[in-house]
């Protein structure tokens, strides 16, 4: 298992909508653990494909960040059944290292998605499982937590990351 670089707003994969995952192989297996070591690594409680360059539909989600493995979810394919309800809540973004804003998002969230097994499985979440759901499906449809705050926050937020782009304070995919 490898830790991988995340890539960083405004890498062009983040902003795609990703394709979606059409075989369970040895090497998709082995981009789930690497995912999950550089979930854990960074520390994070979700991440999705795209994050770590990989346009496809895949993400993991571990709210105990390592600490209990049952409660790790890996993510094939996943679609948004229902979602329902809402709260503010901060909110920030392993692709956004920094920054942190309040968002609002769904209180409970219920997702189908495939496992590594290839079983489809219906997840709900409450709360921050239902923001993680919320935000990671967010990735990989092309989008981040910053299109959920006012055109002014996000603008600031753009400008700053310019600001630190120019001055080589920030790569697109650190090192």
């Amino acid at each position: 298992m490898a830790i991988l670089p995340i890539v960083r707003y405004p890498h062009d994969v983040l902003l795609e909508p990703t394709v979606e995952v059409d075989a369970i192989t040895p090497d998709l297996e082995r981009l789930v653990h690497d995912m999950i070591e550089t979930m854990h690594a960074a520390p994070g409680v979700g991440l999705a494909a795209n994050q770590v360059g990989v346009a496809k539909r895949l993400a993991v989600v571990d709210l105990t960040v390592g600490e209990d493995p049952s409660k790790l979810l890996v993510l094939i394919n996943p679609r948004i059944v229902e979602n329902a309800g809402s709260y503010l809540d901060e909110e920030g973004c392993l692709s956004l290292p920094g920054f942190t804003e309040q968002v609002r998002r769904p209180e409970r969230c219920v997702v189908e998605a495939m496992d590594l097994a290839g079983k489809v499985r219906t997840i709900e979440g409450r709360d921050l499982l239902a923001r993680a759901f919320n935000h990671e499906l967010d990735h990989l449809d092309g989008r981040l937590f910053i299109e959920h705050l006012s055109v002014l926050k996000r603008r600031l937020i753009k400008k700053k990351v310019q600001k630190q782009m120019r001055s080589g304070d920030w790569q697109l995919v650190p090192e």
